[in-house]
Protein backbone atom coordinates (compact mmCIF):
# COMPACT_ATOMS: atom_id res chain seq x y z
CA UNK A 1 0.00 0.00 0.00
CA UNK A 2 1.39 3.49 -0.95
CA UNK A 3 0.87 6.44 1.68
CA UNK A 4 1.79 9.78 1.85
CA UNK A 5 2.59 11.71 4.63
CA UNK A 6 2.81 15.67 4.92
CA UNK A 7 5.97 16.99 6.75
CA UNK A 8 6.31 20.94 7.42
CA UNK A 9 9.86 22.14 6.55
CA UNK A 10 11.51 25.69 6.98
CA UNK A 11 13.59 25.70 3.50
CA UNK A 12 12.55 28.43 0.94
CA UNK A 13 12.54 26.91 -2.08
CA UNK A 14 11.13 29.81 -4.31
CA UNK A 15 13.87 29.96 -6.69
CA UNK A 16 13.79 25.90 -7.22
CA UNK A 17 10.31 26.32 -7.61
CA UNK A 18 10.32 29.25 -10.07
CA UNK A 19 12.58 27.11 -12.35
CA UNK A 20 10.17 24.65 -12.49
CA UNK A 21 7.29 26.23 -13.19
CA UNK A 22 9.63 27.30 -16.21
CA UNK A 23 10.06 24.15 -17.35
CA UNK A 24 6.71 23.12 -17.21
CA UNK A 25 5.35 25.62 -18.97
CA UNK A 26 8.11 25.11 -21.45
CA UNK A 27 7.32 21.43 -21.75
CA UNK A 28 3.67 22.49 -22.54
CA UNK A 29 4.25 25.12 -25.29
CA UNK A 30 7.42 23.53 -26.74
CA UNK A 31 6.13 19.37 -26.52
CA UNK A 32 9.31 18.68 -25.89
CA UNK A 33 10.37 15.53 -23.56
CA UNK A 34 14.15 16.21 -24.02
CA UNK A 35 16.23 17.38 -21.17
CA UNK A 36 18.68 19.20 -23.29
CA UNK A 37 16.38 21.41 -24.17
CA UNK A 38 15.54 22.79 -20.54
CA UNK A 39 18.95 22.58 -19.24
CA UNK A 40 18.92 26.72 -19.51
CA UNK A 41 16.89 26.61 -16.53
CA UNK A 42 19.42 25.38 -14.31
CA UNK A 43 17.26 23.20 -12.12
CA UNK A 44 19.08 19.67 -10.58
CA UNK A 45 18.61 17.57 -13.78
CA UNK A 46 16.86 14.49 -11.66
CA UNK A 47 13.57 17.12 -10.34
CA UNK A 48 14.04 18.46 -13.91
CA UNK A 49 13.21 14.87 -15.37
CA UNK A 50 10.02 14.31 -13.28
CA UNK A 51 8.53 17.72 -14.81
CA UNK A 52 9.79 16.46 -18.68
CA UNK A 53 7.50 13.11 -17.73
CA UNK A 54 4.68 14.97 -16.01
CA UNK A 55 4.08 17.36 -18.38
CA UNK A 56 5.82 16.11 -21.48
CA UNK A 57 3.90 12.28 -21.24
CA UNK A 58 0.55 13.52 -20.34
CA UNK A 59 -1.40 15.16 -22.98
CA UNK A 60 -4.37 15.76 -21.14
CA UNK A 61 -2.49 18.71 -18.77
CA UNK A 62 -3.18 22.22 -20.72
CA UNK A 63 -2.49 24.68 -18.06
CA UNK A 64 0.27 24.91 -15.79
CA UNK A 65 -0.84 25.51 -12.01
CA UNK A 66 1.02 24.69 -8.73
CA UNK A 67 4.12 23.12 -9.49
CA UNK A 68 6.11 21.29 -7.16
CA UNK A 69 9.86 19.91 -6.86
CA UNK A 70 9.25 15.87 -7.60
CA UNK A 71 12.28 14.11 -6.24
CA UNK A 72 12.81 10.45 -7.21
CA UNK A 73 13.86 7.74 -5.09
CA UNK A 74 16.95 6.81 -6.18
CA UNK A 75 17.75 10.69 -5.24
CA UNK A 76 16.79 10.21 -1.57
CA UNK A 77 18.45 8.88 1.12
CA UNK A 78 16.63 7.60 4.43
CA UNK A 79 18.19 6.94 7.95
CA UNK A 80 15.47 5.05 10.06
CA UNK A 81 17.50 4.92 12.85
CA UNK A 82 17.68 8.90 13.01
CA UNK A 83 14.16 9.55 11.29
CA UNK A 84 15.52 11.41 9.11
CA UNK A 85 15.92 12.21 5.20
CA UNK A 86 18.08 14.00 2.56
CA UNK A 87 17.96 14.94 -0.60
CA UNK A 88 22.00 15.59 -1.30
CA UNK A 89 21.07 17.32 -5.08
CA UNK A 90 18.95 20.04 -3.18
CA UNK A 91 21.03 19.57 0.03
CA UNK A 92 18.35 19.09 2.32
CA UNK A 93 17.06 17.26 5.61
CA UNK A 94 13.96 16.28 7.43
CA UNK A 95 13.19 14.47 10.19
CA UNK A 96 10.12 12.78 10.60
CA UNK A 97 7.50 11.29 12.80
CA UNK A 98 5.20 8.92 11.02
CA UNK A 99 5.26 5.35 10.84
CA UNK A 100 9.20 4.27 10.83
CA UNK A 101 8.21 0.39 9.04
CA UNK A 102 7.49 0.97 5.52
CA UNK A 103 9.42 -0.56 2.44
CA UNK A 104 10.57 2.54 0.75
CA UNK A 105 10.55 5.74 -0.11
CA UNK A 106 8.70 6.07 -3.86
CA UNK A 107 9.18 9.91 -3.90
CA UNK A 108 8.89 13.30 -2.29
CA UNK A 109 7.25 16.24 -3.81
CA UNK A 110 8.37 19.89 -2.39
CA UNK A 111 6.52 23.20 -1.94
CA UNK A 112 7.55 26.10 0.06
CA UNK A 113 5.58 24.33 3.07
CA UNK A 114 5.63 21.20 2.97
CA UNK A 115 7.49 18.13 1.84
CA UNK A 116 4.74 15.29 0.87
CA UNK A 117 6.90 11.80 1.67
CA UNK A 118 4.98 8.56 -0.38
CA UNK A 119 5.96 5.18 0.88
CA UNK A 120 5.29 1.98 0.44
CA UNK A 121 3.60 -0.13 3.33
CA UNK A 122 3.53 -3.59 3.89
CA UNK A 123 -0.77 -4.41 4.34
CA UNK A 124 -1.41 -6.71 7.51
CA UNK A 125 -2.40 -10.00 6.74
CA UNK A 126 -6.36 -10.03 6.91
CA UNK A 127 -8.13 -11.42 9.76
CA UNK A 128 -10.94 -13.80 9.24
CA UNK A 129 -13.96 -11.83 11.14
CA UNK A 130 -15.90 -13.88 13.80
CA UNK A 131 -19.07 -11.02 13.01
CA UNK A 132 -19.28 -7.78 10.73
CA UNK A 133 -20.42 -4.03 11.97
CA UNK A 134 -22.15 -2.08 9.89
CA UNK A 135 -21.64 1.68 9.44
CA UNK A 136 -24.57 3.94 8.21
CA UNK A 137 -23.15 7.45 6.80
CA UNK A 138 -25.17 10.30 7.76
CA UNK A 139 -25.65 14.13 6.01
CA UNK A 140 -27.33 15.15 9.19
CA UNK A 141 -26.75 14.40 12.88
CA UNK A 142 -24.03 12.01 13.33
CA UNK A 143 -21.82 11.19 10.42
CA UNK A 144 -21.09 7.44 11.13
CA UNK A 145 -23.37 5.16 12.92
CA UNK A 146 -21.87 1.56 13.46
CA UNK A 147 -24.04 -1.10 15.00
CA UNK A 148 -22.88 -4.54 16.17
CA UNK A 149 -25.46 -7.32 16.09
CA UNK A 150 -23.97 -9.38 17.86
CA UNK A 151 -23.77 -6.85 21.07
CA UNK A 152 -26.73 -4.69 19.67
CA UNK A 153 -24.82 -2.18 20.84
CA UNK A 154 -24.03 1.14 18.78
CA UNK A 155 -21.69 3.89 18.64
CA UNK A 156 -22.19 7.05 17.40
CA UNK A 157 -19.47 9.44 16.00
CA UNK A 158 -18.75 12.92 14.31
CA UNK A 159 -22.08 14.92 15.66
CA UNK A 160 -19.82 18.21 15.33
CA UNK A 161 -19.31 18.08 11.42
CA UNK A 162 -22.78 19.57 11.03
CA UNK A 163 -22.24 22.11 13.15
CA UNK A 164 -18.97 22.56 11.39
CA UNK A 165 -20.47 22.75 8.26
CA UNK A 166 -23.62 25.36 9.16
CA UNK A 167 -20.90 27.80 11.08
CA UNK A 168 -18.74 28.22 7.90
CA UNK A 169 -21.62 28.32 5.40
CA UNK A 170 -22.74 31.33 7.65
CA UNK A 171 -19.97 32.90 7.84
CA UNK A 172 -18.92 32.59 3.97
CA UNK A 173 -22.47 34.31 2.92
CA UNK A 174 -21.44 37.12 5.33
CA UNK A 175 -17.81 37.72 3.46
CA UNK A 176 -19.26 36.98 0.26
CA UNK A 177 -22.14 39.92 0.87
CA UNK A 178 -18.99 42.05 2.00
CA UNK A 179 -16.93 40.93 -1.12
CA UNK A 180 -14.22 39.61 0.50
CA UNK A 181 -13.54 36.71 -1.84
CA UNK A 182 -9.77 35.88 -0.57
CA UNK A 183 -11.53 35.64 3.00
CA UNK A 184 -14.28 33.27 1.50
CA UNK A 185 -11.39 30.61 0.00
CA UNK A 186 -9.56 30.77 3.27
CA UNK A 187 -12.64 29.85 5.19
CA UNK A 188 -13.25 27.39 3.03
CA UNK A 189 -9.72 25.40 3.29
CA UNK A 190 -10.25 25.97 6.99
CA UNK A 191 -13.75 23.86 7.02
CA UNK A 192 -12.11 21.51 5.08
CA UNK A 193 -9.10 20.86 7.28
CA UNK A 194 -11.35 20.42 10.15
CA UNK A 195 -13.83 17.83 8.86
CA UNK A 196 -11.12 16.12 7.35
CA UNK A 197 -9.75 15.99 11.30
CA UNK A 198 -13.08 14.47 12.13
CA UNK A 199 -13.26 12.25 9.70
CA UNK A 200 -9.47 11.05 10.80
CA UNK A 201 -11.04 10.40 14.19
CA UNK A 202 -14.39 8.80 13.34
CA UNK A 203 -12.47 6.32 10.74
CA UNK A 204 -10.06 5.64 13.55
CA UNK A 205 -12.65 4.81 15.84
CA UNK A 206 -14.28 2.27 13.39
CA UNK A 207 -11.09 0.55 13.33
CA UNK A 208 -10.41 0.34 16.79
CA UNK A 209 -14.04 -1.03 17.05
CA UNK A 210 -13.60 -3.90 14.51
CA UNK A 211 -10.11 -4.80 16.20
CA UNK A 212 -11.87 -5.10 19.32
CA UNK A 213 -14.64 -7.37 18.20
CA UNK A 214 -12.58 -9.43 15.52
CA UNK A 215 -15.26 -8.08 13.03
CA UNK A 216 -15.46 -6.92 9.34
CA UNK A 217 -16.65 -3.56 8.21
CA UNK A 218 -19.73 -3.12 6.06
CA UNK A 219 -20.18 0.13 4.47
CA UNK A 220 -23.19 0.95 1.78
CA UNK A 221 -22.19 1.48 -1.60
CA UNK A 222 -23.37 5.11 -2.14
CA UNK A 223 -22.24 5.59 -5.62
CA UNK A 224 -23.82 8.04 -7.46
CA UNK A 225 -26.14 9.37 -4.67
CA UNK A 226 -25.24 13.33 -5.57
CA UNK A 227 -27.20 12.41 -9.49
CA UNK A 228 -30.57 12.21 -7.38
CA UNK A 229 -32.50 15.44 -8.19
CA UNK A 230 -35.30 14.84 -5.93
CA UNK A 231 -33.91 16.41 -2.99
CA UNK A 232 -34.88 20.08 -0.91
CA UNK A 233 -32.78 22.65 -1.01
CA UNK A 234 -31.62 22.28 1.80
CA UNK A 235 -31.08 18.53 2.11
CA UNK A 236 -28.44 19.53 -1.46
CA UNK A 237 -26.44 21.56 0.44
CA UNK A 238 -25.92 18.97 3.34
CA UNK A 239 -25.87 16.28 0.09
CA UNK A 240 -23.19 18.44 -1.37
CA UNK A 241 -21.02 19.63 1.54
CA UNK A 242 -20.63 15.71 3.55
CA UNK A 243 -17.67 14.45 2.82
CA UNK A 244 -18.70 10.19 2.93
CA UNK A 245 -15.89 9.38 0.35
CA UNK A 246 -13.34 10.81 2.27
CA UNK A 247 -14.52 9.11 5.67
CA UNK A 248 -14.86 5.72 3.06
CA UNK A 249 -11.22 6.34 1.88
CA UNK A 250 -9.59 6.74 5.25
CA UNK A 251 -11.28 3.89 6.64
CA UNK A 252 -10.47 1.68 3.31
CA UNK A 253 -7.04 2.53 3.97
CA UNK A 254 -6.96 1.74 7.60
CA UNK A 255 -8.43 -1.27 7.25
CA UNK A 256 -6.36 -3.04 4.90
CA UNK A 257 -3.51 -1.88 7.37
CA UNK A 258 -5.02 -3.39 10.17
CA UNK A 259 -5.73 -6.38 8.03
CA UNK A 260 -9.74 -6.18 8.34
CA UNK A 261 -11.86 -7.04 5.88
CA UNK A 262 -13.92 -4.72 4.15
CA UNK A 263 -17.42 -5.53 1.76
CA UNK A 264 -20.25 -2.94 0.37
CA UNK A 265 -23.27 -3.49 0.62
CA UNK A 266 -26.83 -2.37 -1.14
CA UNK A 267 -27.86 1.00 0.06
CA UNK A 268 -31.54 0.02 -0.50
CA UNK A 269 -34.17 0.33 2.22
CA UNK A 270 -31.62 0.59 4.73
CA UNK A 271 -32.91 3.09 6.93
CA UNK A 272 -36.82 1.85 6.47
CA UNK A 273 -36.57 -2.25 6.65
CA UNK A 274 -36.60 -3.15 10.02
CA UNK A 275 -33.29 -4.74 11.51
CA UNK A 276 -35.28 -7.24 13.68
CA UNK A 277 -37.99 -9.24 11.33
CA UNK A 278 -36.82 -7.20 7.78
CA UNK A 279 -40.60 -5.82 7.39
CA UNK A 280 -40.98 -2.36 6.68
CA UNK A 281 -41.62 0.16 8.76
CA UNK A 282 -41.53 3.94 9.46
CA UNK A 283 -38.93 6.65 9.46
CA UNK A 284 -39.89 9.88 10.94
CA UNK A 285 -36.29 11.91 11.02
CA UNK A 286 -34.54 10.19 13.61
CA UNK A 287 -37.10 7.90 14.68
CA UNK A 288 -37.84 4.40 13.43
CA UNK A 289 -41.00 2.15 13.88
CA UNK A 290 -41.29 -1.31 12.67
CA UNK A 291 -44.88 -1.76 11.71
CA UNK A 292 -45.04 -5.35 11.71
CA UNK A 293 -43.15 -6.10 15.35
CA UNK A 294 -43.31 -2.82 16.80
CA UNK A 295 -39.49 -2.65 17.35
CA UNK A 296 -39.03 0.48 17.92
CA UNK A 297 -35.39 2.33 17.22
CA UNK A 298 -32.88 5.19 16.32
CA UNK A 299 -33.33 5.21 12.81
CA UNK A 300 -29.57 5.49 11.78
CA UNK A 301 -28.67 2.99 14.33
CA UNK A 302 -31.49 0.89 12.70
CA UNK A 303 -30.01 1.15 9.34
CA UNK A 304 -26.42 0.29 10.58
CA UNK A 305 -28.20 -2.78 11.65
CA UNK A 306 -29.38 -3.07 8.52
CA UNK A 307 -26.05 -3.30 6.68
CA UNK A 308 -24.10 -5.15 8.88
CA UNK A 309 -26.81 -8.00 8.14
CA UNK A 310 -27.09 -7.78 4.67
CA UNK A 311 -24.64 -9.70 2.11
CA UNK A 312 -21.88 -8.26 0.07
CA UNK A 313 -23.02 -7.18 -3.43
CA UNK A 314 -22.71 -9.56 -5.62
CA UNK A 315 -22.94 -12.34 -2.65
CA UNK A 316 -26.55 -14.82 -2.21
CA UNK A 317 -28.01 -13.53 1.22
CA UNK A 318 -27.64 -17.65 2.18
CA UNK A 319 -23.90 -16.50 1.98
CA UNK A 320 -24.16 -15.05 5.06
CA UNK A 321 -25.77 -14.83 8.19
CA UNK A 322 -28.54 -12.81 8.04
CA UNK A 323 -30.86 -13.78 11.25
CA UNK A 324 -33.09 -11.36 12.22
CA UNK A 325 -32.76 -13.03 15.66
CA UNK A 326 -29.51 -12.50 16.30
CA UNK A 327 -29.04 -9.77 18.76
CA UNK A 328 -28.05 -10.44 22.27
CA UNK A 329 -28.65 -6.27 23.56
CA UNK A 330 -31.51 -3.97 23.48
CA UNK A 331 -31.45 -1.41 20.61
CA UNK A 332 -34.05 0.28 22.23
CA UNK A 333 -32.25 2.75 23.67
CA UNK A 334 -28.76 3.24 21.68
CA UNK A 335 -26.00 3.44 23.31
CA UNK A 336 -22.19 4.88 22.32
CA UNK A 337 -19.77 7.22 22.45
CA UNK A 338 -19.53 10.39 20.13
CA UNK A 339 -16.04 11.87 19.28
Amino acid sequence: MILTFKIKHNRDFSSELGKARKIAEFVLTHKTRSSKDVKQFNLKSAIANQILRKYGNNETIKNVNKVKLTVPSQSVNANKENRTIYIPCLKFSVTYDFRNDYEKINQIELDNEYAYVSVNINEAPQIVPQTWIGVDRNTTGHIAVVGNPDTGKIMKLGKEALHIHKKYKNIRRKMQREGKYGVVKRIRDRESRIIKNINHNVSKAIIETAKKNNAGIKLEKLEGIRKNRKHTRNFNYSLHSWSFYQLQTFIEYKAKLCGIPLTYVEPKNTSKDCSRCGSEGIRDAKKFVCQSCGHVDHADANASFNISQRPPIGEGRSQLNTDRDVFKGSTDTPQGATL
